[in-house]
């Protein structure tokens, strides 16, 4: 699949497995397998956002949550990749949330983001008490996603 389906079809929360279509190199070549992983790897889709027209022009994409280093319980860094529409990267939708599961969702500059996704509303409701965000709701997944 092409971002652009990726944009189109999957749902937030969604695991999305990308790649650049090359074979994985030995771990004795560091460097070259250091550069694939870059290029290959599966991540969470948290946002889409759509192309921008103007006198300043944006291309539309995809965020992927790659992952966090934590110390002692604390989140310190988050890994974010965002894609454009026309990525050269090949696409596949791997798992999407499992009905009853809820995802907590944000809204900046008019675009919706996953924060999280818990199991179900108890996991969402602690999650919320924990990280305070003013614009934040819950959706839960229904048969429809």
């Amino acid at each position: 699949m092409s971002a652009q389906s990726i944009y189109d079809t999957a749902p937030l929360g969604a695991l999305i497995r990308y790649s650049d279509g090359t074979k994985e190199p030995p771990a004795r070549h560091s460097r070259k397998l250091s550069d694939w992983k870059r290029r290959n790897g599966i991540a969470r889709l948290l946002s889409k956002t759509p192309a921008k027209k103007g006198s300043f022009s944006l291309p539309g994409s995809i965020t992927l949550h790659e992952g966090d280093f934590t110390s002692n319980g604390v989140t310190c860094m988050t890994f974010l990749r965002t894609h454009g529409l026309h990525s050269a990267l090949q696409f596949e939708v791997i798992d999407t949330p499992k009905q009853g599961m809820v995802k907590i969702l944000n809204s900046s500059g008019g675009n919706t983001e996953l924060l999280y996704l818990a199991k179900d509303q108890s996991a969402a409701d602690a999650w919320l008490a924990n990280n305070r965000y003013q614009n934040a709701w819950c959706e839960v997944v229904g048969d429809d996603n």
